[in-house]
């Protein structure tokens, strides 16, 4: 058991896509007590004996983005983005939160405040009209998951600063950040102009 009881329960290879290029990956289940509540990290190569710091993503679920390809939002483009920098990287982790779809609120709810998009309302307001949180994400997980992996510190791949806070609150240092570019569709203009402007991401 590891901490924030979570457990790793199996592992196995996983090839994915890479660009057109087979990329084999170690993929690593871990699920603590409530249903549902399971996490996976992909680990591309291994920790050297030259203390490489791992390159480590923490990407929340959004069925709409990464399953279906949805233009609303930069979700899709940013996975395979960190995919392919994890893939380059001499040792790197994507950690895929399946608990955090919608910024937490779940699909059901996130669909509801798509909804509310429409009639104008920006991503935030509509979850404050629903009396849902702005952002319900807990990295408690996640930064459990790295620990367990021997993964101290790292370069975090991320335009959001409260995943730094969170890593950092959770006893994971940030070394160096990278930011994700990219994404940016007509359908999805007012989604990031909102991260950059009421959630203050690191968006160029």
């Amino acid at each position: 058991m590891i901490a924030n009881e979570y457990s790793r329960v199996a592992q196995t290879t996983l090839p994915l896509d890479i660009d057109g290029t087979p990329r084999s990956f170690l993929a690593y289940a871990y699920r603590r007590d409530q249903p549902g509540d399971e996490l996976i990290a992909l680990v591309h190569r291994a920790p050297d004996s030259q203390g490489t710091l791992p390159t480590v993503r923490l990407h929340s679920a959004c069925v709409t983005g990464d399953a279906l390809g949805s233009l609303r939002c930069d979700c899709g483009h940013q996975l395979n983005a960190a995919l392919s920098i994890i893939a380059a990287s001499n040792y790197g982790i994507l950690i895929y939160l399946s608990t955090h779809e919608g910024r937490g609120i779940g699909l059901s709810n996130k669909i509801r405040a798509y909804a509310l998009q429409d009639t104008g309302v920006d991503t935030v307001d509509a979850n404050v009209e629903l009396g849902l949180a702005i952002d319900a994400r807990d990295y408690a997980g996640a930064a459990a998951v790295l620990h367990d992996l021997g993964a101290p510190s790292v370069r975090l791949l991320t335009n959001n600063p409260e995943k730094v806070r969170a890593l950092h609150r959770f006893g994971i240092a940030v070394e160096d950040r990278i930011l994700l570019t990219g994404g940016e569709t007509p359908f999805n203009h007012q989604y990031l102009a909102t991260k950059r402007s009421r959630m203050n991401h690191w968006l160029l």
